[in-house]
């Protein structure tokens, strides 16, 4: 019996020993791990951008006039050469009390002189009508010998000068009727007496397109080169995209663009017509001041698919700078530097192991692996820095890239 009790607590100290040396043990981590694989991938980088009509006019006044109320609408179809308004002559001036008093004046004054005018023209054909008669007398007495020469000279000469200004008399008249006319108009018309029949300019649309803007809806005077409307073909839509002037340099004319969350359910396509070669300063929505440069894109895909957009429409843009549908790829997750190289963590035969890698392109999700890895590998996703090489790991989740 004593020996019976004695086997009992060996085993038992032995179980108690076992129990303490397991618990000392280096227990394997869990881990997540991804599979190195081929496939598609592509670098891009992705920007806001904004539809606009590539050939727009903005129709102008084309010299200082009256504009009536324009009754086209944005969204109104036009053809070349259709009359949008017609200008009017400027109305005149309102006249104060002053100004009205003084064109009065202006009106009996330029009456007076014409009566002046009027009485020195009758003067002037009393004295033309006396040289007349006086030159006749004289060609008479010549011909018997009674008078000189030199006398008939004189009478010739004086005859002339009373019949020019016989002229200048009626000349002055004239020119006293036409004063009195403008003195009186400027009296008679005023701002509530603007004339319907005057002069009128057309203005007409340069091209066939619709309404874009309304620039002066209202009527009232406009100036020379006063915008009125803006005519545009609405099929004729190209993209402005502002990028990052480090992102410009990597794209060129000719790259592919998608465009999304424009308001359809299908992805647009497009390609890179200009990349400006001025960049300007914009502020970001944290205060930073960015240099930006100008994109112009060009829809690839048909019209009917993008049919539905409009002027300044907005819509995501995203610029393919690299793609491979065949390319070794890791996920982003799944590197860290060490030094001046990259590295990940690889799980071989249920331990962990670091693995230097060699990488090319790098996209959002993947980075495209170049060297240090093969199709099939499985690497750590999110490694952190408890993990150590060496270690025994266990796998919680494997993902298939």
């Amino acid at each position: 019996m004593k020996l019976y009790r004695r086997l009992v607590l060996i085993g038992i100290a032995a179980l108690i020993v076992a129990a303490i040396a397991y618990a000392y043990l280096p227990r394997p981590v869990d881990v997540s791990v991804t599979t190195v694989s081929r496939g598609d991938m592509a670098v891009s980088v992705e920007e806001e951008g904004r539809t606009r009509v590539r050939e727009r006019y903005i129709v102008t006044a084309p010299v200082a006039a009256y504009a009536p109320r324009i009754t086209w609408h944005v969204g109104d179809g036009v053809q070349a050469g259709q009359v949008l308004t017609q200008l009017e002559p400027l109305p005149p001036g309102v006249l104060d009390v002053r100004s009205r008093a003084a064109a009065q004046a202006r009106v009996d004054q330029a009456r007076a002189a014409l009566r002046s005018a009027q009485t020195n023209a009758d003067a002037a054909r009393a004295s033309a009508d006396y040289a007349a008669r006086e030159l006749k007398r004289i060609t008479s007495l010549k011909s018997s010998g009674v008078v000189s020469q030199a006398m008939l000279d004189q009478a010739e000469a004086e005859a002339r000068r009373t019949s020019a200004m016989q002229g200048s008399a009626k000349s002055a008249i004239e020119v006293a009727r036409y004063d009195l006319t403008a003195a009186e108009t400027a009296l008679r018309y005023t701002v509530n007496a603007r004339s319907a029949g005057g002069e009128r300019v057309d203005v007409t649309s340069p091209v066939n397109g619709v309404i874009l803007a309304v620039q002066h809806e209202d009527e009232g005077v406009v100036t020379s080169g006063q915008p009125l409307l803006t005519v545009g073909d609405p099929h004729s839509l190209e993209v402005a995209v502002d990028v990052l002037s480090p992102d410009a340099v990597r794209i060129r004319a000719g790259t592919r663009v998608l465009f999304t969350r424009w308001g359809g359910d299908r992805t647009l396509e497009g390609r890179v017509r200009t990349v400006e070669p001025v960049a300007f300063t914009k502020i970001s929505a944290l205060g930073v001041e960015e240099q930006r440069v100008w994109i112009i894109v060009d829809f690839v895909s048909p019209e009917k698919e993008w049919i539905r957009l409009g002027d300044a429409y907005r819509l995501d843009a995203r610029f393919l700078i690299w793609e491979s549908k065949d390319a070794l790829r890791v996920p982003s997750s799944a590197l860290f530097r060490n030094g001046d190289s990259w590295q990940v963590m690889t799980v071989h035969d249920g331990r962990l192991l670091l693995q230097d890698v060699r990488i090319g392109e790098r996209g959002d999700l993947y980075a495209q692996v170049l060297g240090g890895l093969s199709a099939g590998d499985k690497v750590v996703t999110y490694p952190d820095d408890t993990l150590r090489a060496g270690e025994r790991a266990d796998i919680i989740g494997t993902r298939s890239e």
